[in-house]
């Protein structure tokens, strides 16, 4: 999707005013013939379409927050969205939530179906697939256009908004060094989901990690993929090679698939194999046995957060308001599936 110029973009390029150009494409009458032309041709150029429902909305609120999120199984969403949700009725808006399923087509028709009027503004965690081909044009859109968007977890650098984020970095870091505190020398990495921002953010702290503590860098103990079933077949070929002392998973599917084969292959779990997992859903922290120690994300925090921003941009009455990052902490949460110190 390519991206819209805006109005305070043509008039930067063109060192003409705003309302010179507004005026311009109005056709209005203070404007000579020549500096028109030039003006639409440029605009012409650079793809700019008048937002007209924007404009005939612009006083008008919807008091309706949209929110998309990746994966509905993905227990971290719902809690971010139990946030979300707790927030918006306090300062009295709705909520309307669509599912993107990992798709930029999903993801980009969900945008354009609900910045029609329907919404004020929107918080979302970008799809898979976007991250994957680095399409964000779709967003810079919606922001040109005038509605705010907040991004939480899955960001984006390069697109200007609202973002909330966890340390993502510095919890990877510390629950390696965890595992190096007590006494694990032989740590594998275990990613699905490496096309992700988080992951890539996860496995630098794990690497780093490491190499503050003079462990080499093994790359046979490293699993980097795309998937789960990839990750179960690499897992495997990891066991019939190597004996490890400790596992550091990135997500709460990648801890599952960590503590299974672990156990599947005999070994005792804390006793000569400790595993941390960055999850802190029901199933990886609760229903596994024995139960995984993780990374906690303190998902209603970032949903809270996020609701926050976003209804503060949409009540302030400043037209250039400076974006902000809000960082939530992190916590580790010792279960059974490390040894204690």
């Amino acid at each position: 999707m390519k991206a819209k110029a805006t109005l305070k973009q043509i008039a930067k390029e063109l060192n003409v005013s705003v309302s010179t150009v507004s005026k311009a494409l109005n056709d209005s009458p203070e404007i000579s013939e020549q500096t028109k032309t030039r003006i639409k041709e440029y605009a012409k150029l650079k793809n700019y379409k008048p937002n007209v429902i924007g404009l005939n909305l612009k006083n008008r609120k919807t008091k309706t927050i949209g929110v998309i999120i990746p994966n509905i199984l993905n227990s971290f969403f719902a809690k971010v969205f139990t946030g979300i949700e707790k927030v918006a009725e306090e300062k009295g808006y709705n909520v309307i939530t669509c599912i993107s399923n990992e798709s930029l087509k999903k993801e980009i028709s969900t945008l354009d179906m609900l910045s029609n009027g329907t919404i004020d503004g929107f918080i979302l965690s970008v799809s898979e697939e976007a991250q994957k081909l680095h399409e964000f044009n779709h967003f810079k859109e919606i922001i040109n256009e005038g509605t705010p968007i907040v991004m939480f977890d899955r960001i984006v650098d390069e697109v200007e908004c609202d973002k909330v984020v966890v340390d993502d970095f510095d919890s990877a870091l510390n629950a390696t060094q965890h595992l190096i505190n007590i006494g694990c020398k032989k740590i594998a990495l275990f990613s699905s989901i490496d096309n992700l921002s988080v992951g890539k953010l996860r496995t630098e702290g794990y690497l780093k990690a490491l190499q503050n503590n003079n462990i080499a860098i093994n790359t046979d103990l490293i699993l980097r993929t795309d998937s789960e079933d990839a990750l179960k077949a690499k897992a495997e070929i990891l066991f019939d090679n190597h004996t490890i002392d400790g596992i550091f998973a990135l997500d709460e599917d990648d801890s599952v698939v960590a503590l299974r084969i672990s156990l599947k292959r005999g070994y005792n779990i804390p006793e000569n194999l400790s595993i941390i997992g960055f999850a802190d859903g029901i199933l990886a922290s609760r229903r596994l046995s024995p139960s995984l120690t993780t990374v906690s994300q303190h998902g209603p925090e970032i949903g809270a957060a996020a609701a926050e921003l976003l209804i503060e941009r949409l009540e302030s009455k400043e037209n250039e308001y400076p974006y902000k990052t809000t960082v939530i902490k992190t916590e580790l949460r010792l279960r059974e599936s490390t040894r204690t110190l």
